[in-house]
């Protein structure tokens, strides 16, 4: 193994706490267990992507809360850069939220 290898899965681990401490606005549950991170992707330069959506597409942070997202990521001393596309495919629903936030907002 060279010292290049990235462990993906700790830097994936990083990424998904950082992601934790933010908050969408109108819900008291943050973004990832909300179920607005669709997908973290990771490349050799460190370079991270990040497929999120919004809870409407006229969310009202829907210019600042991606904004914050990758300030956030790049924060992370492993992460050279990092980019967030906004995608509305699929919706969001309140079917990906995770139990946690399903339970933190009384719909369990």
């Amino acid at each position: 193994m060279s010292e290049t290898t990235i462990d993906t899965n700790v830097l994936g681990d990083k990424i998904v706490r950082v992601l934790k401490t933010i908050y969408d606005p109108e819900i008291p549950v943050d973004i990832y267990e909300l179920g607005l991170i669709y997908d973290v992707f990771v490349n050799e330069d460190y370079d991270v992507k990040i497929l999120m959506t919004l809870t409407t597409p006229n969310c009202p942070v829907a210019e600042t809360l991606p904004l914050e997202v990758e300030e956030k990521v790049k924060s992370i001393n492993e992460v050279k850069d990092a980019e967030v596309e906004i995608t509305f495919d699929p919706p969001w629903s309140q079917d990906l939220m995770s139990e946690e936030a399903k339970l933190e907002l009384g719909m369990l």
